[in-house]
């Protein structure tokens, strides 16, 4: 698993494991190389993932290189952001945003 700023890359074969059966609440971030948006976003997920460590993972996942889990969960367009708590999406937001809007979104999780 590649970690960038302490956001790990998760894929369609780890996804279970890493996001679905995580203890903590986990962030995902359906991503892709060539979406300025998502390059946007990468330092604002990597502050909160050094920030908020200890109560929330973040991960980014490949939308191109991971259909199967990107199918799954209905994600049309980069960058779509999905809490997943308990095994299960509690929340989604598409686009990015900045990182005092993202925790004012997030605080329900947090």
């Amino acid at each position: 698993m590649k970690q960038v700023a302490g956001v790990s890359e998760v894929t369609d074969e780890d996804f279970e494991a890493e996001v679905l059966g995580a203890d903590l609440p986990v962030l995902v971030q359906f991503t892709a190389e060539w979406c300025g948006p998502c390059r946007q976003l990468a330092p604002v997920l990597g502050a909160i993932a050094f920030e908020e460590g200890d109560r929330l993972k973040i991960v980014q996942l490949d939308v191109d290189r991971n259909p199967r889990t990107t199918i799954t969960y209905g994600v049309l367009g980069t960058p779509t952001l999905m809490v997943f708590q308990g095994g299960e999406p509690v929340k989604s937001m598409v686009g990015a945003r900045p990182k005092r809007r993202l925790l004012e979104e997030l605080s329900d999780v947090l």
